[in-house]
């Protein structure tokens, strides 16, 4: 308790950035824009800008609503306690007012560059509040619920340029799908004991145990399988060359090994080597696709 009390009060703005994770929005954007950069044929300043900050205050509300949402939760644990509404630096009102209006702006701009941009931006936050926060202190499958927001911003910018759903649309969402299983698990690892102590059920067993290692290793595989396929001319137009198809093996091997040898050794160092190879993994492959584009 006395770590809150003798917190210093932030300007309401760098409250605000960290509210709305404004770090974790970025990344995330990072994802539309490279899907963007692979289904575009004329390029569009404009559609790319309104893209990029759309999603990002859709994202960044998303990320504040949560918090919402887990305040009480967040009290809870060491690396949220400062948090702006458990710190009580940010009140209640301010955060939902907040959010309200970043998510309302996003999903406008959004809509701006067309109706399914818009509607896929507004079907990931809805699942994201509405069932992954909700299902995180009753079942690790929320998870897998989680999983689908955190899958969309991929597909996002080749909506926005195709205004539609397609092969292309599924295979972006699906590598990025199965890409968080691994990622999310290895930080549910790390943050376990954290996790526990706010009620949250992250890990697929409820323990850092071998089976939770092997549906790790297991999904690493999957992951795998889905981000080379479009070598293999399933994908409609979203193909890559041999080159990609061997970089992107390479990248995904030096992946699965990691979690084979977290699986191995069961420790906390190894999953967090994970954690940043799967970050590296997913960065590596979407700039192997832009590249493959734009080279070919």
């Amino acid at each position: 308790m006395s770590e809150t009390l003798n917190i210093k009060h932030k300007p309401l703005f760098s409250e605000i950035l960290t509210l709305i994770k404004y770090r974790l929005s970025f990344s995330v954007v990072l994802s539309s824009v490279a899907s963007y950069l692979l289904a575009f044929e004329i390029f569009s300043l404009s559609t790319f800008i309104i893209l990029i900050i759309g999603g990002f205050l859709v994202v960044g509300s998303s990320n504040g609503f949560n918090q919402i949402i887990e305040r009480e939760r967040d009290s809870l644990m060491s690396r949220t306690l400062n948090r702006p509404l458990p710190s009580g630096n940010m009140s209640i009102y301010q955060a939902i007012i907040i959010c309200s209006i970043l998510g309302l702006i996003g999903l406008v701009m959004l809509y701006a560059i067309n109706f399914r941009t818009a509607f896929f931006g507004f079907v990931s936050m809805i699942i994201y509040l509405a069932v992954y926060t909700p299902l995180k202190p009753i079942t690790p499958l929320s998870v897998f619920f989680g999983a689908i927001p955190g899958a969309i911003p991929f597909m996002l910018g080749w909506v926005a340029v195709t205004n539609k759903f397609s092969i292309e649309t599924g295979i972006l969402f699906m590598i990025q799908f199965f890409w968080q299983f691994p990622h999310f698990w290895a930080i549910g690892w790390v943050s376990h004991d954290d996790y526990k102590r706010a009620g949250f059920k992250m890990l697929p067993t409820g323990k850092r145990d071998n089976s939770t290692a092997f549906q790790i290793v297991f999904y690493t595989i999957w992951m795998i399988l889905v981000s080379i396929l479009p070598y293999f001319s399933f994908t409609g137009t979203f193909t890559i060359s041999l080159p990609s198809l061997i970089l992107i093996l390479v990248a995904g091997i030096f992946m699965l090994t990691q979690a084979i040898r977290l699986m191995q050794y069961k420790d906390n160092q190894n999953a967090i080597r994970l954690m940043y190879t799967s970050i590296f993994y997913l960065s590596f492959i979407q700039i192997i696709f832009v590249l493959d584009k734009l080279l070919s």
